[in-house]
């Protein structure tokens, strides 16, 4: 931008002038920032001499812009007081806010959008000029000289916002609603304006519609070379839906209803945009906008261009193909029916689709298919999802490869064709935006890929984590296992020690040996060590993975040659500027190799990319070949653990029921002892009258269904426990080869109650 002249005031109060911004046809613009707040404000300042017309035309854009308040139209300001006495004559100042990010122009210049800007900015530029007219519109006011250049960006909040500017041929429609009046940038006039003929409102669709055209392809849509007084008499009879028409380099005009390729939209916002712009671009003013929409009262373009920026579209990169499917999404469309129209498409049957977000989160398929469109982001290159075929591990392809467009095709086939400078400029623009589309599809691939590695590392936690569970329980059933080995065997001793002496039972005992035999089966139960060398061979293979070269971008070469082919065109656009551009000529060798080397790069990092994306997605088959593994041997092991303990509490109860019945037998003998009869009788216990070689049958066990709880078990068993006590301090002094002699110290009731607490 240029430096203010010398000769304006640098500096007016607290406010100093920073540069000049442009010009216009009225006057110049500068920024002017406040020093102690940093508030700055474009300053309009009228030229000092202007026709009686023009200072009429000056005077109602500030009489405009003052009454608007609308966030896509610029906000007039109040001019401070210092800076009012630099006006070069009579005619006011006119301070607006100041935007940063420059004009639609500016961005339509840059080298990497000489074939159009990117969905997600044509679709922002639609919502906010589309709002700036209609709003200029419900006012009365028709602006008459939309263009680029009228259009500028602010930065909001984080967000660009498109700003309506230049109301100086704005036409307040409460003056006549036919006017005759103007002259303006004819490139994109409507033609009744050009003609100096009547008009209306529909003046603004044509130079919307231009507006849209020019962003979506990256150039005007009528005979862009030509000015209008050059194309009007071949374009005047073009189709009712013609859009476009272009001069072939055979010097024949071709007309089109389509937008050309190459542009950066996707399918479904292109078919939705030809039908606005069909109604936009129509020649005969009464037909243009398409009339009037019967339920929303509104111009049939708006109707339509409300319904392009409502509607829900998902778009889909086809891992296995490389190539982006678009799906508008219905009212309350579910994903399984996404998945059936994206089996439709791409072959991929339903049960066989992995749909990932760019976290490497997989779509919840109880959720409807709107989840992963985004609220406020809209375009493709924006937000994608990546579809997966979860039947292969090794994608192979073909992969769809970016078409060449006509005019790149030719050169590539004849590069020593030498061509006019002027046509050269259309057809190398073609090819940087070739170049810059090979390097964004290896962008959106690799993004794909790292989609997949997210979604490995996802897999690998949950793996982990299901590792540790059935480590934890193996863990917990060794040593159950360990307590009620150790714990059998020393109840099977003590046992045999006392079944000599009366109490018995063969099938305690053949049922206490079975469980020993079937504990010593569960402790393989409980190895687990396979599975977690498994596991940990694999988590070394997803480190491996990350740490590799690949999983890092390698686009560094494709970048650039992008650099190279931008610099190519701009030497091109300069040469173009220099007097008689019309009878220069050159060749596409330079262009052309920079094209191959491109492809032949992106060949090899594709190959490269897929490869790994091929070992990610095999070490992620292992993780899910590995779950139900997992899970069954926490089943088993759930099932073992839940065995022991059930062998554990019945033995617990064997054991109790056997001190219920000894305790029942000296009881009686006590009883007997006590009374009259046998009074003077030897004091001989009753469990020595048996002989040794009879011991007492146990008959009545409990099962493993006995119904009696532990409280009550352990309320009884203390009960025959006290009276065990008793007799054992009765009998103490009874001879030596009584019951009572032995040691009972396995049945007291302190040892019993810490075997049983660990289960």
């Amino acid at each position: 931008m240029e430096r203010p002249p010398f000769r304006q005031s640098q500096q007016c109060g607290a406010w100093e002038m920073k540069e000049k911004l442009g010009t216009g046809g009225f006057g110049h613009v500068y920024l002017y920032q406040h020093q102690e707040t940093s508030e700055k404000i474009a300053l309009k300042l009228c030229r000092l001499e202007l026709t009686p017309k023009n200072k009429e035309r000056w005077s109602r854009e500030i009489q405009i812009m003052k009454k608007l308040n609308n966030i896509n139209v610029v906000t007039a300001r109040d001019v401070p007081d210092e800076i009012k006495h630099i006006a070069l004559n009579d005619l006011p100042l006119l301070a607006m806010e100041y935007c940063s990010r420059g004009d639609l122009r500016k961005l339509l210049s840059k080298p990497e959008n000489c074939c159009g800007l990117k969905e997600s900015e044509v679709l922002s530029l639609l919502i906010d000029v589309g709002s700036g007219i209609q709003y200029l519109h419900e006012n009365k006011i028709i602006h008459r000289d939309l263009k680029p250049e009228n259009v500028v960006l602010q930065e909001i909040n984080g967000k660009l916002v498109h700003k309506i500017i230049d109301l100086g041929y704005a036409k307040d429609l409460d003056q006549g609603s036919l006017c005759t009046s103007f002259v303006g940038t004819l490139q994109y006039l409507a033609p009744e304006l050009f003609e100096n003929k009547p008009y209306t409102v529909t003046v603004d669709y044509w130079s919307f519609g231009t507006m849209i055209f020019e962003c979506s392809c990256g150039f005007r849509p009528f005979l862009h070379n030509l000015q209008p007084v050059q194309w009007t008499n071949k374009v005047r009879n073009k189709g009712p839906k013609d859009i476009m028409a272009v001069e072939d380099m055979n010097g024949e005009i071709r007309f089109s209803t389509q937008l050309p390729y190459p542009n950066n939209l996707s399918r479904t916002l292109v078919e939705h945009l030809e039908t606005l712009l069909q109604l936009m671009l129509k020649w005969d003013p009464v037909q243009r906008g398409g009339g009037i929409h019967q339920e929303t009262k509104q111009p049939m373009c708006f109707a339509v261009l409300d319904q392009i920026l409502t509607m829900k579209v998902v778009h889909i990169l086809n891992m296995t193909s490389a190539q982006i499917h678009s799906f508008q999404l219905g009212p309350d469309e579910g994903l399984h029916v996404l998945q059936q129209r994206i089996e439709a498409e791409t072959k991929i049957e339903h049960l066989n689709q992995e749909l990932l977000q760019e976290t490497g989160v997989s779509l919840d398929p109880r959720k409807p298919a709107a989840q992963c469109v985004l609220d406020g982001v809209r375009g493709w290159d924006s937000y994608i999802v990546y579809l997966f075929d979860k039947s292969l591990t090794k994608y192979s392809g073909p992969l769809s490869s970016r078409p060449l467009s006509e005019n790149v095709n030719f050169i590539v086939r004849e590069p020593k064709t030498q061509l006019p400078l002027t046509t050269l400029k259309k057809v190398w623009g073609e090819a940087v935006s070739y170049v810059c589309g090979l390097k964004e599809d290896y962008s959106r691939l690799f993004q794909g890929q790292r989609a997949a590695m997210l979604s490995l590392l996802r897999f690998n936690t949950n793996l982990t984590r299901q590792k540790n569970i059935m480590f934890a329980v193996s863990q917990q059933l060794k040593a159950k296992l360990d307590f009620f080995k150790s714990s059998i065997q020393f109840d099977l001793e003590k046992y045999s020690d006392q079944m000599h002496y009366g109490i018995s039972s063969e099938k305690m005992l053949k049922a206490w040996q079975e469980n020993e035999e079937k504990a010593a089966a569960f402790a393989q139960v409980a190895e687990v060590n396979h599975l977690e060398e498994e596991i940990m061979a694999l988590h070394s293979e997803i480190v491996e993975l990350q740490r590799s070269p690949y999983a890092r971008r390698q686009g560094e070469v494709m970048e650039q040659l992008e650099e190279k082919a931008i610099d190519l065109y701009k030497q091109l656009k300069m040469r173009c500027r220099m007097p008689d551009p019309q009878h220069g000529y050159s060749d596409s060798e330079e262009m052309v190799k920079t094209i191959l080397q491109t492809v032949k790069n992106q060949d090899q990092v594709l190959r490269d990319l897929y490869a790994h994306l091929s070992k990610i997605l095999l070490s992620k088959k292992k993780i899910i070949d590995l779950f139900p593994r997992i899970e069954k041997s926490l089943d088993n092991i759930k099932e073992a653990d839940t065995t022991v303990m059930q062998m554990q509490i019945k033995r617990q109860r064997e054991f109790w029921h056997l001190l219920k019945i000894a305790c029942a037998q000296n009881s009686s003998r006590s009883s007997i002892t006590h009374s009259p009869e046998v009074s003077n009788s030897p004091q001989v216990s009753g469990w020595s009258r048996q002989p040794a070689s009879t011991p007492h049958p146990l008959t009545s066990l409990p099962g493993p269904n006995d119904g009696d709880s532990v409280p009550q078990l352990l309320a009884e068993n203390q009960k025959y426990l006290n009276q065990l006590t008793s007799l054992m301090q009765e009998t103490s002094e009874e001879q030596s080869k009584s019951m009572v002699d032995q040691d009972w110290s396995w049945v007291k009731y302190e040892s019993l109650t810490v075997q049983l607490q660990p289960l």
